[in-house]
Formats: C-alpha cells, structure tokens, sequence
C-alpha cells in the first residue's frame, strides 16, 4: 500500500508560479512511476504530467508543456509539479498518482487526496 500526500496548492496570481510536491510512505514507492492529475470544476479528471522511477522519461500533457516541470527525489520519496506561468485555466485540484502509467485516471493504482490550486486572472 502507497500512501501519497500533497501539499504546495494555493492562490495565485496568472502568470505567477506554484510547486506542488507529493511525499509518498512505502519502501517500495522508489519504484513506482508517479504522476499528477487535475481536476477543474464541472470537468473530467484529465492527466497532467508522468514521470518514471528513475526520473529518466517524463510526459506532459499538451497544455502545459514549457510551463510545468516534473521531477522526483526517490531518497525522499517525493514528486514535484513546478507550476510556471500559470493561467487561470490551470485552475483545479490537482491529484498525485503512483503504481501506474498512462494518461487515464485506470492506468493508476494509487491517488492521493488532491490539493487546490486556484489562479486568478
């Protein structure tokens, strides 16, 4: 069992940035792939950005590619979303995943409780 834990949302201002980071407790968790998921208001959950668990193969989703940044510290079982240039379509809460690896909210095993991140324009 992984449990993942978020923290790092918040309110900011468009254009401004945010870093989400994401602890995960298992002495396994080294080896998952682990990723992040949003969720805006009235829409579907969709996939944000993956990356693999060495941190050698990330993916983005089209939208936020040159705007977000992935990475991980496995010594710290951590995985982190730099927030840059942020809209106020990047408005949502955002979910942390583990134990998977795709685009679709199935290909994922674990989730943590999501943390809001708001932008104001």
């Amino acid at each position: 069992q992984v449990q993942l834990v978020e923290s790092g949302g918040g309110l900011v201002q468009a254009g401004g940035s945010l870093r989400l980071s994401c602890a995960a407790s298992a002495r396994t968790s080294s080896n998952y792939a682990m990723g992040w998921f949003r969720q805006a208001p009235g829409k579907e959950r969709e996939f944000v950005s993956s990356i693999n668990w060495s941190g050698g193969n990330t993916d983005y989703t089209d939208s936020v590619k040159g705007r977000f940044t992935i990475s991980r510290d496995n010594a710290k079982k951590t995985v982190y979303l730099q927030m840059n240039n942020l809209k106020p379509e990047d408005t949502a809460v955002y979910y942390c995943v583990a134990g998977g690896w795709g685009k679709t909210t199935s290909d994922y095993t674990y989730w943590g409780q999501g943390t809001q991140v708001t932008v104001s324009s």
